[in-house]
């Protein structure tokens, strides 16, 4: 019988079967590229992330993208510029963003 706790999912590694706690990864190199970047885990593992599951980096400059630090001691990313923060278990949760909120309309009585 397999068990698998909330927030974990299956990894196999040199054959092996082990848990990850998603909301414990975290990341320890970045890189930035055309149309997504990658994010370097503490395990090993490397994740593309296209920018537009982001709206604010998906309208960014490649400027803008290049200007980011690690935040929480690499269980997150920011973007000062554009006023991001991306957290590693949103990202491996694909939690997406795409679309900016939509302004609230005042009502007049």
């Amino acid at each position: 019988m397999k068990l698998f706790m909330k927030n974990r999912k299956p990894l196999k590694k040199s054959g092996m079967n082990f848990l990850v706690d998603i909301d414990e990864a975290r990341a320890v190199g970045l890189r930035i590229e055309a149309d997504k970047f990658y994010v370097q885990l503490e395990d090993g593992r490397e994740i593309g992330v296209p920018y537009d599951w982001y709206w604010r980096l998906n309208q960014a400059t490649d400027e803008e993208r290049r200007n980011w630090r690690f935040i929480s001691g690499g269980y997150g990313i920011r973007w000062e510029s554009i006023d991001e923060d991306i957290s590693i278990a949103g990202i491996l949760k694909g939690r997406k963003n795409p679309t900016p909120p939509k302004s609230k309309a005042t009502v007049q009585s």
